[in-house]
């Protein structure tokens, strides 16, 4: 449930965009239409009208997100929060100034919020954020913990960079298959990496020694 109502709005962006993107001239009128009182001029043109309809989507789609885990009384994770600040800020920038450069550099933004509150949090904290997040389910050295810290400081870091490169030397179609897609495959990699270094620092458990011991067991009788 909670992994489908994280991607639910990036889910609604790229299917809005994808269908507006197919019937520009319809996508302008409507934008026009309904959006010209909040756009800068009261005109959409055609060739952004596609990502301001998407724009609107996510936003609503975000704000929906967050209303509907206060409801059922759920937590609202901070990166949340940070992800519907920027989407309503730079999401209202798109829309009055009808210009797509703002939505592009949303998830940049929130790539590096990401990455600066991990630096942050280990070199003037002195604290690992990613240890306080899943130390209660994981034992693992301080040596690891600091290590998959530095990890996703560099992945979010060059995750933002990469938004930005495929926004401005591909066309928009192009970005939102990269949003849509290529982002969230690299961040399924990014997690099967850190899954598989983090099993190789998992402590023994007490039924793998007791298990090894049943093992050698024989051998030793038999010696």
């Amino acid at each position: 449930m909670k992994l489908l109502l994280d991607f639910l709005p990036l889910l609604l962006f790229f299917v809005t965009f994808k269908y507006a993107d197919g019937q520009p001239a319809w996508a302008a009128s409507f934008a026009t239409e309904h959006l010209g009182f909040i756009v800068s001029g009261g005109q959409v043109p055609v060739e952004v009208a596609p990502v301001l309809l998407a724009t609107v989507v996510v936003m609503a789609a975000t704000v929906s997100q967050v209303l509907f885990l206060k409801i059922t009384r759920r937590k609202v994770d901070l990166m949340l929060w940070v992800s519907l600040a920027l989407v309503m800020v730079m999401g209202s920038a798109t829309i009055y100034f009808h210009n797509e450069d703002f939505i592009k550099w949303k998830p940049t933004l929130l790539y590096w919020a990401v990455a600066i509150s991990f630096l942050f949090s280990h070199l003037v904290l002195g604290r690992v954020l990613l240890r306080k997040m899943l130390g209660a389910e994981l034992s693992l050295p301080d040596g690891v913990w600091a290590r998959l810290n530095w990890a996703w400081v560099v992945f979010f870091g060059l995750m933002g960079f990469a938004n930005l490169y495929v926004a401005y030397h591909f066309g928009t179609a192009a970005w939102a298959n990269f949003k849509a897609f290529g982002s969230t495959g690299l961040m399924v990699l990014f997690m099967l990496a850190q899954g598989v270094y983090i099993s190789r620092h998992l402590p023994e458990t007490a039924e793998d020694a007791n298990g090894d011991e049943n093992a050698v067991a024989p051998e030793e009788r038999r010696g």
